[in-house]
């Protein structure tokens, strides 16, 4: 760890989402976007950052030379990651061995073969000899003064092939001076009672200092790496947001809280906890893959209430149906309204937008009775937070929120010879007293619609300039009548500082989309803080 670090040697949050989390598939990470990464993760407070391969390519050579002249780490070391020298070789003269030294890492991470059969057919070399490349390897770096540790690839298989052989990789790791040797479940393939006995077993026999390495291709990695500490493993290896190749790799963010909150275990900076859910989706960001909404802890639906029986206990006493407090992990609680709503959801979820329902059990059973009534026809308010405050509000105050009054729409898509396409609305509406219509062209009938709305009211609000659609989601639903259906759409709207999503529900997907542009831009009018027309 670096001398800035709270936290002492006792136990390892070792990262390695620029390497193994980069083999996802989709992911392909640019030196900026690893550099991005790795200020995220040393402002979360791990350990270790492993950088990737230098030598190997040209972009992680390039990452460790601009990391440590433009990274002031204050939490994390260094890892460069390499192989261990070539059979018949010497480590001092291995070329991939000297630009692990090169790139200026105080820690290496060297992968070596403990499963008989890889040794044999991949490396294609005698048992001896890759004792002898692991030893030799390990001994130069440590006489260089890095630290050294060792993930002993395909280790489980190898261990129940040949256990013997398998725990000699780890004592000639550990005889030659490796900080900690690496128990990598490569293939994914183990689960939490096998990884048990195995490391508990392995500590026993070699008394080296261990970590665990989990692929979860069974779905158990999280399980896996926890069940390993359990077993007396104290580094732990993971990806953020588990990335990593085919399923992925042991998740960063349910280990750490688990450790943290479940073990009692002092593994972050302090305060750090709270950065989690922020650092998960910013991770996700640079990655450019949408953040799983389901994840545990971080996931916008992690601790997300929607049957009416938990919003009633969750009135009470949130701690009913919430393991922890989300604000431990920098989430929060939300009420999702739907027709499995009851009254204490609406209550929840008037509290939570800010709306005062006070002791009005009237108006909060008439919300409930229009929630379940607008669901059956098609509308869904779990996902659209902005039409079911208008429509809260609408309940509260006894009238719709209105900045204006819509005469007539209507939107043109025309077909030329030429194989091109035009895209034509026309709004007319009142707003103040006046009656404006407005023509605008896009990029398609929505987009129109959703200009021409704005050059209708922009003269009269110009808040509304600042709003942007960022989202659109159409889904068809299943209509009564044959092959009569219902449309539903889904719009999300920012203004730069916020987003919110509002719904619209029709016979035709031009209809739906105009009802959800409305509500954004009345819920935006709402959120700027303008009073509604008279």
């Amino acid at each position: 760890m670096t001398e800035t670090s709270e936290l002492d040697d006792s136990f390892h949050v070792f990262d390695t989402t620029l390497r193994d989390g980069a083999q996802r598939e989709g992911i392909n990470l640019t030196v900026a976007d690893k550099l991005a990464i790795a200020r995220h993760l040393d402002d979360f407070g791990v350990g270790f950052i492993e950088g990737g391969w230098p030598g190997a390519n040209p972009r992680d050579t390039e990452f460790f030379a601009r990391a440590q002249a433009e990274i002031d780490f204050k939490n994390a070391a260094l890892v460069a990651f390499g192989a261990t020298r070539r059979a018949g070789a010497k480590a001092a003269e291995d070329p991939q061995v000297r630009a692990l030294l090169e790139s200026g890492a105080g820690v290496i991470t060297l992968v070596a073969k403990s499963h008989d059969r890889h040794v044999e057919l991949a490396l294609r070399t005698t048992l001896d000899e890759n004792l002898a490349m692991v030893g030799d390897t390990v001994s130069f770096l440590k006489s260089q003064g890095r630290r050294v540790f060792v993930d002993c690839e395909h280790f489980f298989d190898g261990y129940r092939a040949n256990p013997e052989y398998a725990k000699a990789v780890v004592r000639a790791a550990a005889e030659a001076g490796a900080d900690v040797v690496i128990l990598c479940d490569t293939n994914g393939g183990m689960l939490p009672a096998q990884i048990q006995a195995v490391v508990s077993t392995v500590l026993a026999d070699t008394g080296a200092r261990l970590g665990i390495h989990a692929q979860d291709d069974t779905g158990c990695a999280v399980a896996n790496t926890l069940a390993a500490v359990d077993a007396g493993a104290t580094h732990v290896q993971c990806t953020a947001n588990g990335y990593g190749e085919r399923v992925g790799n042991a998740n960063l963010f349910p280990v750490v809280a688990a450790l943290e909150l479940k073990y009692g275990k002092k593994v972050l900076p302090e305060g750090r906890l709270r950065e989690m859910t922020r650092i998960s989706h910013a991770i996700a960001e640079v990655v450019n893959l949408t953040p799983s909404t389901h994840q545990p802890y971080v996931g916008v639906s992690a601790f997300a209430h929607k049957a009416g029986l938990h919003a009633s206990a969750i009135k009470v006493d949130p701690d009913l149906y919430q393991h922890i407090d989300p604000e431990q992990v920098g989430n929060t609680m939300r009420m999702l309204v739907s027709d499995m709503a009851g009254r204490a959801s609406v209550e929840l979820k008037g509290k939570e937008l800010g709306v005062d329902l006070g002791d009005d059990r009237e108006v909060v059973g008439r919300v409930v009775e229009r929630v379940k009534e607008r669901e059956l026809k098609g509308y869904t308010y779990e996902a659209a937070d902005a039409s079911f405050e208008l429509l809260l509000r609408a309940e509260v105050e006894g009238k719709p929120l209105k900045y204006f009054e819509v005469e007539s729409w209507r939107a043109i898509v025309e077909d030329r010879p030429d194989g091109t396409h035009a895209n034509e609305a026309t709004v007319k509406l009142w707003a103040k007293g006046e009656r404006i219509v407005a023509t605008a062209e896009g990029n398609g009938p929505v987009n129109a619609l959703d200009r021409a709305l704005r050059v209708a009211l922009e003269k009269i609000y110009p808040q509304l300039a600042k709003l942007e659609l960022v989202d659109y989601k159409v889904r068809i639903l299943e209509g009564v009548h044959g092959t009569e259906s219902t449309t539903r759409v889904l719009i999300s709207t920012t203004d730069g500082a916020g987003e919110w999503s509002t719904v619209g529900v029709a016979e035709n997907v031009i209809a739906a989309s105009w009802q959800a542009l409305e509500d954004a831009c009345t819920y935006g009018l709402l959120k700027a803080g303008v009073d509604p027309a008279e």
